[in-house]
């Protein structure tokens, strides 16, 4: 599956435990990233310093869904039971 253009869902609804530019401690889940423009394309996509974490995350319909809130909806939910709290 292909990302879906201006979604952004990835870069908001997890958390991320490393650090980013500009972001030294990461994110928490359901904050925006500070890289994700306006119309919810990452502005570092190409570049070096984008974490791995990013670079490795897939897009899936069991991840995404069929659109942009089911997209949140699925990966706040597993956001949640991954949770080590």
């Amino acid at each position: 599956m292909q990302c879906r253009n201006s979604c952004g869902a990835c870069c908001i609804a997890p958390s991320i435990n490393t650090p980013l530019p500009g972001m030294p401690n990461g994110k928490p889940a359901g904050v925006k990233c500070l890289h994700l423009s306006e119309d919810y394309l990452c502005k570092i996509f190409t570049d070096p310093a984008r974490p791995s974490l990013c670079d490795e995350f897939k897009a899936g319909i069991d991840v995404c869904g069929t659109n942009r809130q089911e997209a949140l909806q699925l990966i706040s939910i597993l956001e949640i039971e991954t949770s080590p709290n």
